[in-house]
């Protein structure tokens, strides 16, 4: 959840940088979640009352959602070291799709790429200090 809401308050459109796997795909998962409950609440609710606000809520949600959507999305791109327009590979039927899955599926660049620093943060530290003593007394 708290990826969701880093995409949401602290990225809402943000289009530069870099989004790794993990913010991705909880963005993704998270608003699949909540639009599958925003359709089976509001769909018991309209046949109960006989009302049609439904479609509406989940209007209002995918709009109110699309800015960042696109954002995570071309962040996404950027992190495996693609520019953001590749997001319109969608536009091409069937093997568009497949082929942006396998795009933002991709392990993202190792360090920094022209689109900033690697969002899971250096290991060069790490790997400097191997051998090293824990404690020095």
């Amino acid at each position: 959840m708290n990826w969701y809401l880093k995409v949401i308050t602290e990225n809402y459109a943000n289009f530069s940088g870099r989004a790794r796997r993990q913010e991705y795909w909880m963005f993704v998962l998270i608003q699949i979640v909540v639009f599958v409950l925003i359709v089976l609440i509001f769909s018991t609710i309209d046949d109960f009352l006989d009302l049609n606000i439904g479609g509406s809520i989940l209007g209002i949600y995918l709009l109110g959602t699309l800015v960042p959507w696109i954002a995570v999305n071309v962040r996404r791109l950027h992190d495996i070291g693609k520019s953001g327009t590749y997001i319109f590979i969608n536009i091409i039927p069937i093997v568009g799709r497949i082929w942006f899955i396998v795009l933002v599926a991709t392990n993202g660049d190792i360090g920094q790429n022209k689109y900033g620093p690697d969002p899971k943060g250096s290991f060069d530290d790490e790997i400097e200090d191997i051998g090293r003593p824990l404690l020095e007394e």
